[in-house]
């Protein structure tokens, strides 16, 4: 795969989790639940800037909370689950990778213990 269809690839799901983030709003200011968080080990991450980073090897599996503040009872995203990647040279405690695969992948920064 080369290297401007792997940009592509991370930027699309880097685009869906920040489309969560602005679509799930609720009165203009973004709710908890739809901020492109992930969580993964008792550790909520966040989406980053488009920064050069390497996945590597299967973590398990992050989950998507549900994000449910449309203002419409009948629209909502339920909870998912995406595939959870090391990034090379980065413990896990602090970033992890988030995608169908590792070329698909968009890095995530620790931003918040879960528990």
């Amino acid at each position: 795969m080369t290297t401007a269809l792997r940009t592509g690839r991370r930027l699309i799901v880097t685009t869906v989790l920040l489309a969560a983030a602005v679509g799930c709003s609720d009165g203009g200011s973004s709710a908890a639940s739809c901020t492109g968080l992930v969580t993964f080990r008792d550790r909520g991450y966040l989406p980053t800037t488009n920064e050069d980073f390497t996945p590597g090897e299967k973590l398990g599996t992050a989950t998507v909370p549900e994000c449910d503040d449309t203002n419409d009872p009948d629209v909502a995203v339920p909870e998912g689950t995406i595939t959870a990647y090391v990034v090379e040279g980065i413990d896990p405690s602090l970033a992890i990778a988030v995608g169908d695969t590792p070329a698909e992948a968009t890095l995530m920064r620790v931003h918040e213990e879960v528990r």
